[in-house]
C-alpha cells in the first residue's frame, strides 16, 4: 500500500490457540502487486462468551463507534486470549431476527481476503445476539485525518493513495461477486498500524435484513436510491465520487453543490486551500473529471471499479514513500512517547513495576477496594481477607512465591474480585519467569478494569518476556495512552 504491510499483527486468528498471521509486503501504488491476503485465518464463528471476554464485557471504554453508545450498531475494540486485537460490531437486537440470513451473509463476506480490506474474520450468532468480528485498525478513520486533523493536513499524494486503494478494494470485491457496498463514506476507510488505507468490511453487509442501506444525509445519497430504495453497483460508484470530492476539498460537500462549482469552472472553491503548492492544475482537473463521471445522474454512465483504478494510477505521487511518512508519522513502529513507567516496562524493569504497584496499593480497584474494606462476619470471608493480607505482606517483602500462593487462595474463593490482586500476582509470576501465567493475570486485570494502564503495561512486559515484541509495542502504546489520559 505504498509501504510495507502492517508491522504489528492487526488481525485476530480463527481460534484462540492460533498464532498471528505471517507478515506480507505489498506496494499500494502498483496495481499488479495487489494480492489476496491468503495468510489470514479462515472465517470463524465465535461464542458470545469469547467476545464478551475480549471486550471486557462490552465495556463502554472499548466503544470505537463514531457515535458511541447512540450508534444503531455499536463497534468495540477487543483482544482475544491469544492477544490478537479485533473490532467487534454488535448489531441492534431487532436488526437480524432470523439467524440464518445473517449467518449466510456473514459467511459470504468472510470468504473475502484482501490487503485493501479490513477483513471479516468471524461472526457470532448466539441467541438474539448478532456480531461481526474484523481486523482491528488502530489509526482512526479517513474522516478523522481529513476533516479533523490536528498536526498537519493530509498530503495530496496520500489522498490519491487512499483513492486508489479504495478503488482497488471495490474492484476486488466486484471480482468476487460482492459488488454492493452499503453507504461508502470517509468513516468506512480506516488506517492500519502503518497508516495504510483499508476499506471496512462492515459496509459489505447491510445493517439489517430489511433496513436502509444508506444512513448518511440524503444530500449524499445516489439519486436512484431515493427513487427505488435499492443499492446497485452503480450506486457504489456514485458514493465513491462523493469520497473523491472529500479528498479534493477536505470537506464533506454535497454532490449537487460540487457539480454547480464544476459547471461554473470554480475549481478553486472546490479545492482544499491546505493543498496550495502540492496540487497541480492538471491533477486537480483530472480528479474533478473522474468525480463528475462517478456522479452522473444516469447510473449506466458511471465508470466501473476497474476503470476507476485505471484512472487513478497515473495520479499517484511519491509511490516509494511509506504511508506513515506521508501522514507525518516519523516512525510507524514507535510513534508514541513513553512515560518513565512505560520506559521501565520497555526495559523490563520489574523492580520499578514492583515499587509502583506497592505505592498505589488498591486505589485503582474502582470499587473493589471499598468492597475489601467491609467488616466481614463469616469465617470463610475472614480467611479470604487473611490470605489477601498475607499476600500483600509477602509482596511487600518481595517473597514472590508466597505471594503467589496467598493471592491464589484469595482468587480461588471467588467472593471478591480485585484487579490489583491480579496485577500483583502477574508481577510475581514475572519475577519467577512464568510469562504465560503473568500474561493471563494481566489480561484478567484488564477485563475487570478496562482502562487501567497498569494492566496493559504488565501485558507488555509479559509479551516481551515471550519474545512477542510487536504485540508488546501495541500493549505499551495502549498503556501509555491510558496513563496520559489519567494524568
Amino acid at each position: 500500500m505504498g509501504c510495507e504491510f502492517s508491522k504489528f499483527p492487526a488481525c485476530c486468528t480463527g481460534t484462540e490457540q492460533d498464532g498471528p498471521a505471517p507478515e506480507v509486503q505489498v506496494d499500494c501504488a502498483n496495481e499488479e502487486n495487489v494480492v489476496e491476503a491468503i495468510d489470514l485465518p479462515r472465517f470463524h464463528e465465535f461464542s458470545i462468551d469469547q467476545l464478551r471476554r475480549a471486550t471486557s464485557g462490552f465495556a463502554v471504554e472499548n466503544i470505537v463507534s463514531e457515535h458511541g453508545e447512540k450508534a444503531p450498531n455499536v463497534v468495540y475494540k477487543g483482544k482475544l486470549d491469544n492477544q490478537m486485537r479485533i473490532a467487534v460490531k454488535r448489531f441492534n437486537r431487532n436488526a437480524w431476527p432470523d439467524a440464518q440470513p445473517f449467518l449466510e451473509e456473514a459467511r459470504a463476506v468472510g470468504q473475502l481476503r484482501n490487503q485493501r480490506l479490513v477483513n471479516l474474520l468471524g461472526c457470532c450468532c448466539d441467541g438474539d445476539e448478532r456480531l461481526l468480528v474484523a481486523e482491528y485498525m488502530p489509526n482512526e478513520t479517513l474522516a478523522k485525518h481529513l476533516f479533523h486533523w490536528e498536526n498537519q493536513p493530509m498530503k495530496w499524494a496520500m489522498r490519491m493513495r487512499v483513492a486508489l486503494c479504495i478503488a482497488q478494494a471495490l474492484e476486488y470485491c466486484t471480482s468476487k461477486g460482492r459488488a454492493l457496498y452499503h453507504d461508502l463514506h470517509a468513516y468506512r476507510v480506516l488506517f492500519d498500524a502503518d497508516y495504510n488505507p483499508r476499506l471496512s468490511c462492515f459496509g459489505l453487509m447491510k445493517n439489517s435484513r430489511d433496513g436502509k442501506s444508506y444512513s448518511t444525509n440524503l444530500a449524499f445519497t445516489p439519486p436512484e436510491y431515493l427513487r427505488t430504495g435499492r443499492v446497485t453497483p452503480e450506486s457504489v460508484t456514485y458514493s465513491f465520487g462523493t469520497l473523491l470530492l472529500d479528498l479534493l476539498s477536505g470537506k464533506h460537500i454535497p454532490p449537487s453543490h460540487a457539480l454547480d462549482l464544476i459547471r461554473d469552472k470554480n475549481l478553486q472553491m472546490l479545492s482544499d486551500s491546505c493543498l496550495e503548492g502540492e496540487l497541480s492544475n492538471d491533477d486537480g482537473t483530472e480528479l474533478v473529471r473522474l468525480a463528475s463521471r462517478c456522479l452522473q445522474s444516469e447510473p449506466r454512465e458511471r465508470p466501473n471499479p476497474r476503470s476507476l483504478v485505471a484512472a487513478l494510477i497515473p495520479l499517484q505521487k511519491d509511490s516509494e514513500v511509506s504511508s506513515h511518512v506521508l501522514m507525518g508519522i516519523p516512525d510507524g513502529t514507535a510513534a508514541f512517547p513513553l512515560s518513565p513507567l512505560g520506559e521501565a516496562c520497555l526495559r523490563m524493569d520489574l523492580t520499578a513495576l514492583h515499587e509502583v504497584l506497592e505505592k498505589i496499593g488498591y486505589k485503582d480497584d474502582e470499587g473493589a477496594a471499598t468492597e475489601l474494606s467491609f467488616q466481614m462476619w463469616t469465617n470463610q470471608m475472614q480467611e479470604t481477607l487473611n490470605s489477601k493480607k498475607k499476600g500483600d505482606s509477602a509482596f511487600r517483602h518481595k517473597d514472590f512465591t508466597t505471594a503467589i500462593d496467598s493471592y491464589t487462595m484469595f482468587i480461588d474463593v471467588g467472593t471478591m474480585v480485585s484487579p490489583t490482586v491480579y496485577a500483583r500476582r502477574s508481577l510475581c509470576y514475572l519475577m519467577n519467569n512464568m510469562a504465560d501465567e503473568a500474561l493471563n493475570d494481566a489480561m484478567q486485570a484488564q477485563v475487570i478494569s478496562p482502562v487501567w494502564y497498569i494492566a496493559f503495561y504488565l501485558q507488555a512486559v509479559a509479551l516481551l518476556a515471550q519474545g512477542k515484541e510487536n504485540e508488546a509495542q501495541v500493549a505499551l502504546k495502549e498503556g501509555s495512552s491510558l496513563e496520559t489520559k489519567k494524568s
